[in-house]
């Protein structure tokens, strides 16, 4: 797939990864809120995080090569 046909998905909460990946990042998903120490949630402007094998989380922002690419697909994470 490409990131304009697996985007759509993204936005709808399933999450995504692509095939040329090492198999470190587990996959990519967006959020549009942060938790709070109070356990409430604020809206943010959406924002991507991805997802690694070891149980860390980071900001992804798509290079050129990302939004280029074909070999983009949608996984099951939970």
């Amino acid at each position: 797939m490409t990131f304009e046909e697996v985007l759509p998905h993204i936005k709808n909460g399933t999450k995504a990864i692509r095939e040329g990946w090492s198999g470190f990042e587990l996959y990519i998903e967006l959020r549009d809120e942060i938790g709070t120490s109070e356990g409430t949630f604020l809206p943010v402007t959406p924002y991507f995080l991805i997802k690694t094998s070891d149980e860390g989380y980071s900001m992804f922002s798509p290079t050129p090569c990302d939004v280029l690419a074909e070999d983009w697909k949608l996984v099951d994470a939970d």
